[in-house]
């Protein structure tokens, strides 16, 4: 457990902020400190975002760098027992919707023109009732669901934290998520700050309209909160942190911030555990549909080790945080694998020899949760990570699909109900993300690179009469027409795969591409489409 009130309250002093902090009693949990209570040591209720000035971003070209879990690891020689090099035959007919440029080299909006300042993009997008907001690595727009049409964008990601004071304000560090509350119909949008004082911004919209007002908060933490992904509950907003001192990491922290009154504006805390530096790379579960989970269950986080899947509930407790509780974890085997380029960097691109980041050392956003009710009754979580296919040492020819999972009865007795590994030719698949509908049909976007193409985006779906593990034909969204060149070679960091809210069928991806070669100067896309069994 951290304590450190009097040396952060000084800290935070110099932003004209007033920290409280309060520690509940250690418990006895499974490779972790606390809980923790971490109070908002600012909120406020913004303007209507749509009147706010833009805030002005920084004109110069900087790279995001990433923080490894860990060394680049060999490969295990073992062969993956799951890989699947043929797609099944297609059964599923796909209605595509909208395809359109996002937030990029070239966008245009409401706010005016774009330009590329910084890489990776971390593409990130998320539905509501009539909008999209799409978050890039410093820059935002909200998009007319029916339309394409941008609404209000680009602006600069802090723009969201205008007068609110402190470094939510006058950082922009990336790293952002957007997501949509369907059960309350709003809007949760976060970013970290990466210079000390290390804060956690979040703001919550009033309504759902992502162009109003927002209740916004800042949130202290100890040490450098890297690779923030969150998702939505029904008793909190569930962050997971790869936390570091300097360049030492020291643990995944998985924390619980209020919801309920973070929804109402009114004052708000977290509640946190600190594991250790043996696992990192968690993710925690994010709502899918318009059934809520069973009443009182945990929050699910995983993440993966070798050649098996590390499943943790964590149980919230606001009124009485010490009651809250992070137990496991659950140990889940799988099909062996060895990590997509060791972890570090191997993806090829048409054109060039410069190699694109695989972050195959974790896995890839989101958890995504899902409670069936209708025969046969069953919770599922899906999730993907990259993974090495074959190829020879130190990275040469080699291949990497995405390995994917859809795990059943988190609650009760976790199990894999079905695994597999895409990888139908000789591309390497990586920087996905998954989801499924309300009917088990489940959609994986990913990214398609090799020495013969330029990056590209496509999806692969199957249905729930496909056999287990396997995937149909895969689709285009777009055929990248230009690779990154020399001395850039980050990508990603993550891409998302989000589900319609209002119809619970439609799917929409969003992740990076290259129309012209060269270095800062992506572009993104947005696309929608739904599988004909979704009604």
């Amino acid at each position: 457990m951290r304590s450190e009130p009097f040396g952060i309250c000084l800290r935070l002093l110099l932003l004209g902020y007033c920290l409280l902090f309060s520690s509940a009693p250690l418990m006895a949990q499974s490779a972790t400190s606390g809980p923790e209570v971490i109070r908002a040591v600012h909120q406020d209720v913004s303007p209507a975002l749509r009147d706010i000035p833009p805030a002005i971003p920084t004109g110069l070209l900087h790279e995001h760098p990433v923080k490894p879990l860990h060394p680049e690891k060999p490969f295990s020689g073992v062969p993956d027992g799951a890989v699947q090099t043929t797609p099944i035959a297609q059964l599923a007919t796909i209605t595509s919707g909208l395809n359109f440029d996002g937030v990029g080299n070239g966008f245009v909006g409401p706010n005016g023109a774009f330009s590329v300042n910084s890489a990776p993009p971390d593409t990130n997008a998320a539905v509501g009732a009539t909008q999209v907001v799409q978050w890039v690595n410093e820059s935002f727009a909200v998009f007319d669901k029916a339309t394409g049409n941008a609404l209000l964008g680009p602006v600069a990601g802090n723009t969201l934290w205008s007068g609110f004071g402190g470094t939510c304000e006058t950082s922009n560090s990336g790293d952002i998520i957007a997501q949509y509350d369907k059960a309350a119909n709003r809007w949760f949008l976060t970013q970290p700050v990466f210079t000390s004082p290390f804060m956690i911004c979040i703001a919550v919209s009033a309504t759902s309209d992502a162009t109003g007002t927002f209740h916004r908060y800042a949130f202290p933490m100890d040490n450098f909160p890297d690779y923030p992904k969150y998702g939505v509950w029904s008793d909190g907003y569930y962050g997971s942190f790869n936390m570091f001192s300097g360049n030492t990491f020291v643990g995944a922290k998985a924390c619980s911030f209020d919801r309920s009154t973070m929804l109402s504006g009114a004052a708000a805390t977290a509640v946190c555990f600190q594991l250790s530096s043996s696992f990192g790379g968690l993710l925690p579960s994010d709502l899918d549909g318009a059934t809520a989970p069973p009443a009182g269950s945990p929050n699910f986080f995983l993440n993966f080790g070798t050649n098996l899947l590390n499943l943790w509930k964590f149980h919230v407790d606001f009124a009485t945080p010490g009651n809250s509780t992070f137990t496991g974890p659950t140990v889940l085997s799988v099909v062996a694998f060895s990590e997509a380029c060791g972890g570090g960097t191997c993806v090829p691109q048409a054109g060039t020899r410069q190699q694109l980041d695989s972050l195959g050392d974790r896995l890839m956003y989101r958890l995504a949760y899902r409670n069936f009710t209708t025969a046969p009754a069953h919770e599922s979580l899906v999730v993907n990570h990259s993974v090495r296919v074959s190829g020879g040492g130190k990275h040469r020819g080699e291949v990497d699909g995405v390995r994917w999972y859809e795990i059943r009865s988190p609650n009760g007795t976790p199990a894999v109900f079905q695994q597999g590994t895409f990888s139908p030719d000789s591309n390497t698949r990586w920087m996905g993300s998954i989801a499924m509908d309300k009917v088990g049909d489940i959609a994986v976007g990913y990214s398609v690179s090799s020495g013969q193409i330029n990056p590209a985006i496509r999806f692969a779906v199957r249905t729930p009469t496909d056999a287990a593990g396997t995937l149909e034909p895969e689709t285009s969204i777009i055929a990248g027409t230009g690779s990154q060149l020399r001395n850039l070679n980050r990508w990603g960091d993550y891409s998302s795969m989000a589900i319609d809210p209002v119809d619970d069928c439609t799917f929409w991806y969003t992740t990076e591409y290259l129309k012209s070669s060269g270095t800062f100067n992506w572009s993104t896309r947005l696309a929608s489409f739904r599988i004909s069994g979704c009604q």
